[in-house]
């Protein structure tokens, strides 16, 4: 019996950025549950069909992938959800505030598609049946 992929939300206002991440959560072994363009689609997916992972750009129109974070942190059927931010803010101080909103992983962009390849499977690996 097949096992099925670990599903992964991929939230990103920049359309090629959102396509690179979906490529790289494919690469990864993992199926892209949905594609969106902003903060409240995201939040709003998630509590729809919580997937195994969520992919969320930082800085995006709606709600910030920090608040966004936060929200599925406060929601008992998304509070175990892993987070993984992207952003082009790089400083410990935006690494920081990222962890702080309960964000599982951080990752600076650019990114290495290897580097991200890896955190994917990495946050994804309790998902698989």
């Amino acid at each position: 019996m097949p096992t099925a992929a670990p599903r992964v939300l991929v939230a990103d206002d920049e359309d090629d950025i959102r396509a690179l991440v979906g490529l790289v959560v494919r690469r990864a072994g993992c199926t892209v549950a949905t594609e969106v363009a902003d903060g409240t689609q995201a939040l709003t997916a998630a509590r729809t069909d919580p997937p195994d992972l969520a992919v969320l750009d930082v800085s995006m129109p709606g709600a910030t992938g920090l608040e966004v974070c936060t929200a599925l942190r406060a929601d008992r059927a998304t509070a175990g959800v892993p987070v993984l931010l992207l952003s082009a803010g790089a400083t410990p101080d935006d690494v920081a505030r990222g962890l702080a909103a309960g964000a599982d992983a951080y990752l600076a962009k650019p990114f290495s598609v290897a580097g991200l390849v890896a955190r994917v499977r990495e946050l994804t690996a309790g998902a698989t049946p």
